[in-house]
């Protein structure tokens, strides 16, 4: 390959500070927001012009199964903060409180049209939420503001600053030019593990094409739909709209349609296979071809399925949606054997119910260790969001959006611990991590914290 040599040339260093998360989706937002509440200095670097990644610009707006199949819930902290703030806004669809766990047909029923799967599962009703997206850019910036982040939009994090197996910071672009934020922390929620990459650290490149994470997407809205009549049809004549999903995936279009938080409007997620989110080639491909696809989809839609005649296409995803890339090898890599066993690691930092079943002997609760967040040999580098440490089954299975919030702020509290007790993220008090999580609203359900010690309760 044909090669340049690149001058060497002196950065402007933007800012010093304490803290610096790079990415501001779901997990980066969690994590800056609990490394400044927690009284770090914070600054927040993303490369769009909004928060919330896939959750807002991805479009992918269900965050579902936040409880197991019985009404206790076991992701809450910043996720369920989050939740409130869009229903103060009336910008989010859950299930009633007195619905969580609920058996009864009726009530099945009424979340299952409404939710597609994200409300109910296991014969039980699961706690979740349907988001408008416009407003939770709105809630995150909110709450990025009110906590004291220095927030830098449209700035890609390029690289970090590493020498010696210890990041000193990191590199971004922008309008402004090429610049350096030095920290004494770096949290890495870039969801393509960017950072620690460039860091050195060791990582799990390994996609497996047969994984729903191994999809790349680019998800689209559907506004003017009659939801009820396309649900009516979809319900009582089944065998009749499955035919008609064929004849759209054998001509080329898109067959999932699943409803937001408005009445009115449909969103369409959609899985392409056998691409890279590290190729910009095959990002490139994904943007052009899949509007290709949405196209075709919305005629046949609009020609064919009830509920559709006066619908018109709301919107694409102002980013592509990927789902799995590259995974940290860090001090505990959580594997498929963890998800099965439901093993209690004593430095858990979130709880997170399986994503189909109600919770059982066969489908426990996953927890994760705080080991898989730290890097085996960088110091002051955290990870959070999906590229934490993990193998390809268990990430497929615990990357989805209500599971990474969790991580950011777990890594945002250790970070903002480790500058308290002068400690590198490595040596904190991960007692005081979890006494300092559960202080937060993270319920961190059967794990039982001592002083100085946590063990399985």
């Amino acid at each position: 390959m044909k090669t340049i040599q690149e001058a060497a040339r002196e950065l402007k260093v933007f800012s010093e500070t304490e803290v610096v998360v790079v990415g501001g989706g779901p997990s980066g937002v969690a994590a800056a927001v609990a490394a400044a509440r927690g009284g770090a200095k914070t600054v927040l670097v993303e490369r769009y012009g909004h928060l919330g990644g896939m959750s807002t610009g991805g479009l992918v707006i269900l965050i579902p199964f936040l409880s197991d199949g019985s009404a206790t819930r076991q992701i809450a902290g910043i996720c369920q903060e989050m939740i409130d703030r869009l229903d103060a806004m009336g910008a989010a669809l859950h299930p009633k409180d007195e619905d969580i766990g609920s058996t009864d047909p009726n009530i099945l029923n009424y979340w299952r049209r409404r939710g597609h799967g994200g409300f109910t599962s296991g014969g039980t009703v699961r706690y979740g939420a349907l988001v408008d997206p416009e407003m939770l850019k709105c809630v995150m910036n909110d709450m990025v503001e009110e906590a004291g982040v220095k927030l830098l939009l449209h700035s890609w994090g390029s690289r970090a600053i590493a020498e010696d197996d210890k990041v000193q910071g990191m590199i971004f672009e922008s309008k402004s030019g090429r610049q350096a934020i030095l920290s004494q922390i770096t949290i890495d929620t870039t969801g393509d593990g960017d950072m620690f990459a460039s860091a050195g650290a060791e990582f799990d490149g390994t996609i497996d094409r047969s994984v729903r994470s191994s999809n790349l997407a680019l998800v689209f809205r559907i506004a003017n739909v009659d939801a009820d009549m396309y649900a009516d049809f979809r319900d009582k004549e089944k065998t009749k709209h499955d035919e008609l999903m064929k004849e759209l995936t054998n001509m080329g279009g898109f067959n999932t349609y699943w409803r937001s938080s408005h009445p009115d409007i449909l969103w369409c997620n959609n899985w392409i296979p056998n691409l890279s989110a590290l190729s910009v080639e095959d990002l490139t491909w994904v943007e052009v071809n899949a509007r290709k696809s949405m196209l075709l989809s919305h005629k046949f839609l609009k020609q064919n399925m009830p509920g559709f005649q006066n619908s018109f296409i709301m919107d694409t995803a102002s980013q592509i949606g990927t789902r799995g890339s590259r995974r940290l090898v860090g001090e505990h890599i959580v594997t498929w054997q963890d998800v099965l066993s439901g093993v209690v690691h004593d430095d858990s930092i979130a709880v997170l119910p399986h994503l189909g079943q109600t919770v059982s002997k066969g489908f426990p609760n996953v927890y994760i260790p705080y080991r898989a967040l730290l890097p085996r040999r960088i110091d002051n580098l955290l990870v959070a969001g999906r590229c934490f440490s993990s193998d390809i089954n268990a990430n497929n299975s615990l990357n989805w959006i209500q599971q990474c919030i969790p991580t950011g702020q777990a890594a945002g509290t250790a970070a903002a611990l480790a500058i308290k007790q002068g400690a590198t993220p490595r040596n904190i008090d991960r007692s005081a991590l979890q006494s300092s999580l559960l202080k937060q609203g993270v319920p961190l359900q059967g794990v039982k914290v001592k002083s100085g010690i946590a063990s399985p309760a």
